[in-house]
């Protein structure tokens, strides 16, 4: 499993800048990220070369924060690829908190993260259907 930081944010106009400008300044190296708005505040979750540094910084600065593991996919960039991902899941049962996507930095191949109850078990299910799953941050770099 790949760790993610999840970070509450404030919903007022330069509240998300600050918490990147933190993690900036701290050298952390955001590689995937997606935020999701809320009436009160707004849900920046994030995969990073650091995440139990981003995770004390944060603290540090009054940011209501915690990890959580997700799993990181490999997806073709091909039309289709995403309805077969989710199919998979699907006929397995497995159901979805959320999802997002990214990409691999090297070769610019999409990526999937997403977050079940049931990690291993979701895990399996796609490795067992042939998708890559990868193993550490570091693929993301790949």
């Amino acid at each position: 499993m790949i760790k993610q930081n999840i970070v509450f944010v404030e919903n007022k106009a330069g509240s998300l800048k600050k918490v990147t400008n933190i993690l900036a300044e701290n050298k952390v190296n955001i590689f995937c990220f997606a935020c999701f708005d809320t009436p009160e505040f707004a849900i920046f979750r994030m995969v990073s070369d650091a995440p139990e540094k981003a995770e004390k910084i944060l603290t540090e600065n009054g940011y209501m924060n915690r990890i959580t593991d997700v799993i990181v996919v490999d997806l073709k960039d091909e039309v289709g690829s995403l309805d077969g991902l989710l199919s998979v899941l699907a006929d397995s049962n497995v159901s979805l908190n959320y999802i997002y996507t990214s990409f691999r930095r090297e070769d610019q191949i999409p990526v999937i993260i997403l977050h079940s109850e049931e990690l291993f078990a979701t895990e399996s299910v796609l490795k067992g259907n042939g998708f890559r799953v990868l193993a550490s941050v570091k693929d993301l770099e790949k």
